[in-house]
Parts: structure tokens; sequence; C-alpha cells
């Protein structure tokens, strides 16, 4: 399958399309004249991108929370009581399991299952099986805006039911949506089915209704290196901005270093603007999302609501639009509706005594921010270089040698050599850069800051160091150090 970063045109968009719709029996409900007119009767207070805009002049960070269950009614039920009583200012409709992988009929069986049992036997909604009616009756019961999160390799019906439906914000990408979620579907493959999605949206916006589109930041959240996660949000924006997309955020997993972390946004919000300039995009706008602390979580409850509230000082202190927030039950599964409010309630805290505060422009983060920022150009180009100017193109090749390596993703399509590991300040650096095409002073800095941590815990630079930080959080701590004897 040959892949290229050129808008679909109509022709090849409406072919593919009338598949789409036939891929399941709710499709045929989805008529574009009347969806476009259903979105324009949606008032301004409940568009996300208006509400995205909006924080943005007014300096603030929204919150948002992750839910979703197989009822609808009890669907609608939650997120009520997540925008009364946990104060949310932006809401999710988290989709299922079997809907992100395209099994509609195991999902129906999810939501039969539901209601003989009387509770969720899903871990989502399942927007597909509900289709458009239902899920203007979710929208249309909530007074803020409300966003699709999945993680979705081929997501093309559920985007045209998403947005049909009332939903005025669509997660995912054709990298972020793959490579960390899924082992066999080829990088050709979820581009070629994101390019659908992002010109489904473009044709909305043509036709004058704004949809936000959010590429999923933290990948496998597990030591991203900001590097890697901020070059393929940069890769999805543009691939998204060629296919007609003006709305978009780029998102951030939190690392947990402060300064880092800080800087991490502050980067990716200087370099995207910066490269959709260069390729003409200049009327594409850009917001940010911080997301809280996605590894393993401490099984205590006060100690989570410690490690949410520094997820949520540093998507303040960065000037993130919005987090998205994490529950005090992430260690125990799926939380309940007073311990997603509980988590919203800690967040919105933490974020209201720091709105007068801003870390970007101290001289630590400056400094953080040109590294990460040299590290994004040395990947940047070099996939441009590989696609001769084409980004998708250039994308695959990419991922063939190594240049975008994702660590711990499960995709077969990701060569897996690199390695990330905390240095002595608890800053995500990188153990085995693999082929990542790192000029030889950032391999040195790199190579640097491990021997530091190494010295001061007295053992060599290794493997162990990359274990013990994955648990780490879990334990009580950032830094995994050895056990003093």
């Amino acid at each position: 399958m040959e892949i290229t970063n050129k808008k679909l045109s109509d022709d090849a968009f409406f072919a593919q399309r009338k598949e789409v719709l036939q891929q399941w029996h709710t499709g045929k409900e989805v008529n574009f004249d009347e969806a476009v007119a259903y979105q324009k009767s949606i008032p301004p207070h409940k568009r996300f991108g208006t509400k995205l805009a909006k924080a943005v002049t007014e300096n603030t960070t929204l919150i948002q929370p992750r839910a979703g269950v197989a009822l609808y009614d009890e669907h609608i039920k939650l997120l009520q009581y997540l925008e009364e009583e946990g104060e949310a200012d932006l809401l999710p409709s988290t989709v299922d399991s079997y809907t992100r992988l395209n099994r509609y009929n195991e999902a129906e069986t999810g939501i039969e299952k539901s209601k003989e049992s009387g509770r969720s036997m899903l871990n989502g909604f399942p927007i597909v099986n509900y289709g458009v009616d239902i899920c203007r009756i979710v929208t249309s019961s909530l007074k803020k805006p409300v966003q699709v999160r999945h993680g979705t390799p081929d997501a093309r019906l559920l985007t045209e039911i998403s947005i049909a439906g009332g939903f005025t914000s669509y997660e995912g990408g054709g990298i972020s949506y793959n490579i960390p979620y899924s082992k066999n579907h080829s990088i050709e493959k979820t581009i070629s089915y994101w390019q659908y999605t992002d010109r489904l949206v473009g044709v909305y916006e043509e036709a004058g209704v704004s949809i936000n589109r959010e590429p999923f930041g933290p990948l496998t959240g597990t030591l991203i290196s900001p590097c890697i996660s901020n070059s393929v949000a940069i890769i999805e924006a543009l691939l998204a901005a060629t296919q007609g997309v003006k709305d978009i955020t780029v998102g951030y997993g939190q690392c947990g270093n402060l300064i880092q972390d800080v800087a991490a946004i502050r980067s990716l919000t200087r370099v995207i603007r910066e490269y959709l300039d260069k390729y003409g995009f200049h009327d594409v706008r850009i917001t940010t999302v911080f997301h809280q602390w996605m590894g393993g979580f401490p099984q205590n409850e006060a100690k989570s609501f410690g490690v949410i509230s520094w997820g949520a000082a540093a998507a303040a202190l960065a000037k993130a639009t919005k987090v998205i927030v994490k529950t005090p039950h992430e260690a125990m599964g799926i939380p309940t509706k007073e311990a997603n409010a509980s988590g919203l309630h800690a967040t919105k805290q933490v974020i209201s005594m720091l709105k007068d505060q801003d870390f970007r422009e101290i001289p630590a983060v400056i400094s953080e921010s040109e590294i990460i920022e040299k590290e994004m150009r040395c990947i940047l180009n070099k996939v441009e270089e590989l696609g001769k100017g084409d980004y998708a193109i250039g994308t695959v090749a990419a991922f063939e040698a190594g240049v975008l390596d994702i660590p711990f993703a499960p995709s077969r399509y990701n060569a897996g050599k690199v390695m990330p590991a905390r240095d002595n300040m608890g800053a995500v650096r990188l153990l085995e850069i693999g082929n990542l095409p790192f000029t030889p002073d950032l391999i040195d800095f790199h190579r640097q800051k491990l021997e530091e941590r190494a010295k001061q815990e007295k053992r060599t630079v290794s493997f162990q160091m990359v274990i013990d930080d994955v648990y780490a959080i879990g334990k009580g701590f950032l830094v995994g150090r050895p056990k003093k004897n």
C-alpha cells in the first residue's frame, strides 16, 4: 500500500465513504447535510474548540476526566455527575475496547449483558452500536462540550457516527493510535485510515463546522522522552492539517520531573507553530493538553492524590490549555464516579492556586526546552528527508529505519531499540539511543546524565535502572533507586 501526504480527492474520499458507512448498520443513519445542520445548532458554550480558545484568552487550564460505561442512560448520569459534582470543564466519552477493535458484534453482546446484569460489562461507551440518535441524546443531555476518546487504529466509522452524533472533539491519530495500541496494523494502513478521519473533519470545516482534533500525546505512557512524543504530535498535526483540519490540540504525558514537563509543553508549542507555518498552515489553531501520570499508581488513595496533584501543578505551571485528570482508584481498576470527581476536585484546587504562576521562562526550563527542541529537529528533519518532503512517506520509512521508535510499544512495525531511564533528577533520558538521528553532542548529553545518576547510586548504567524506574511511582518514588543495605 502506497501512502502520500496529499489531501484526499473528493472522488477518493466519497468512494471510500460508501464502504465505511456499510461496516455496521448504524452507518446508514449518517446523513452529512443533516449532520452539518445539527452541528451548527449546538450552542458555542458546548463546542470544544470554542471553550479551548476561551481558556487560552483567559490564561487558564481546563480539567477533563476519562469516563465511559456500556448503557447510554448510565453514561449520561455518569457524565452529568462529573460536570455537576466533579466540576469538569470538558467531558469525555471513552469508547470500549471491542469498538476500538471494530468488533461490533461483541460490543452488542456487552450491551445486552449490561442490561441483564445492571452493571457495565464494557469498559467504555459503544458509540458505533448505539448510532447517531442515541449519541445525540447523550451529547444534548450535557451542559459542557464532549469529546470522543478511544484508541482505535481504524476509527473511520466511529468518526462518522461521533460527529453526526453531536460530539465536537475527536481524539487520536494514525501513529499514536496504532504503534502504542496494536501489534499487527501497518503504519501505512493506519495513516490511510486517519487521513479519511481528518478529511471528514476537513469536509465539515469547509461546510462551516469546526471539530477539534487531538492526537494522543502520551503514546505508551511509560518513560517517553519528550522529543519522541512531541515529534509524533507534530507529524500527526501536519497530516491532519493537510486534510483540512483547522483546530488541533497536541498533547504530552507527564514524566514527573517538573522542569522537563514544563519544558516539553513549551518546546511542543514553539516547534509545532514553526512547522505548521513552514508548510503554509497559518490558520490552524493550536492548543495543548497535559496528561497526568500514565504509569503505575500507588494502591493507597491518599498517596494517589499526591500523584494527581503533582500532575495538576505541572499542567498549571506549563500553562497547558487543558489537563486530563486521573483518579485515586487508578491502581484498583475502573473508578467509581465519586473517585473520578475527587480527582477532578484535587486538580481544580491546585490549578486555581497556581493560576498566576508560570514556569515557562525560568532559566532551567529554557535550557531543557532547548535540548528537547534540538532533539525534535533531528527527528523531524530526518523524517522529512526520508520522505523527500512528504511526512506520510517519511513516517513509514522512519519507523522502518528506527528513526521513529516508541519505547515499550507492542507494534511489530516499531524497532523497539530505544530504551529510556531517569537521570539523577528524575528527568527521562535515553539509555539506548537506538537509531534516533541525534548529533554526537546530544548522545554524549544523555550518557553523561545517566552516568551522574550511576555515580550517585554507586552502580553502573544498566537496564536495571529502567526496571527500577517503571515501578518507582507505585512504590512512592520518582527515581528507582537501589535499596540501601
